[in-house]
């Protein structure tokens, strides 16, 4: 259950930085720093739930990484951010990190 929780916080942690650009992009302001504070409590308490039972230094790296990853690609997708062989290169190597990550627990 822990590894369910922590990939939780790994995509609740999207949402953070998805609300402060729609915050930025649109006139819905209010509601999406709204979005972006209700992500980051839920990615924080999900966090908090999955490290009673998983080292501080794999969850961290884990959450850290499934955010990063996601947030670039919702970058990508849904606000046409510049990406490159590199850019993806950069990001199945973060993937690729965390699956070993998690085979080594």
């Amino acid at each position: 259950m822990a590894w369910i929780y922590l990939i939780a916080a790994g995509l609740c942690e999207v949402g953070w930085p998805l609300g402060l650009k729609l915050a930025q992009t649109t006139s819905y302001r209010f509601s999406s720093i709204s979005l972006s504070v209700i992500s980051m409590t839920v990615s924080g308490i999900l966090l908090y739930m999955a490290q009673k039972h998983i080292p501080l230094s794999l969850a961290y790296a884990v959450w850290t990484g499934i955010g990063a990853a996601g947030t670039f690609m919702v970058g990508v997708y849904l606000f046409q951010d510049n990406s490159s062989i590199y850019s993806w290169a950069g990001i199945i190597l973060i993937i690729s990190g965390i699956v070993l990550l998690k085979v080594s627990h």
